[in-house]
């Protein structure tokens, strides 16, 4: 690859990569493949595949984001990634889930297929679960990854 040339990362690079991740421990604030990670991590592991490693985000308890109100994950991601609309969602594209009405977005996945995503949730690790109706209520936003690395 010459140093004007970049390398196109696809859909399905980004979705086998956080596939690899499927069955990795949670361990809240960790990001390493096999061994532990929460949500956050699994998106920082999937991006640092591709991109290299982003900001290392400050100690965070689990309720940080209900503590100050403010939009820290959005804000992140809107650093690394490119906000869509939830029309445009498709697999490979990050989500951002509110746990509830009025709160800031505190969760994170990746959409592996229409309606199948992949997250680390504390008391089950990563793993592959239903775009159910639930979690539909409760999207906030979508971004998607960089297209070139």
């Amino acid at each position: 690859m010459t140093d004007n040339a970049m390398e196109q990362v696809s859909e399905a690079m980004i979705i086998g990569e956080a596939l690899s991740w499927r069955g990795t421990p949670y361990k809240h604030q960790a990001s390493c493949k096999g061994a532990g990670c929460d949500c956050l991590g699994l998106v920082r592991g999937v991006y640092g595949a591709f991109w290299g490693e982003p900001e290392k985000p400050p100690a965070y308890s689990p309720d940080w984001a209900d503590a100050n109100g403010q939009e820290t994950l959005k804000e992140a991601a809107s650093r690394y990634l490119t906000e869509q609309s939830v029309d445009a969602m498709k697999p490979s594209h990050v989500l951002l889930f509110r746990y509830k009405a009025g709160y800031p977005a505190k969760h994170a996945g990746i959409l592996i297929e229409e309606d199948r995503f992949l997250h680390a949730q504390y008391g089950s690790g990563v793993s592959l679960v239903s775009l159910s109706p639930w979690w539909w209520r409760h999207l906030a936003c979508v971004f998607a990854f960089p297209t070139f690395r």
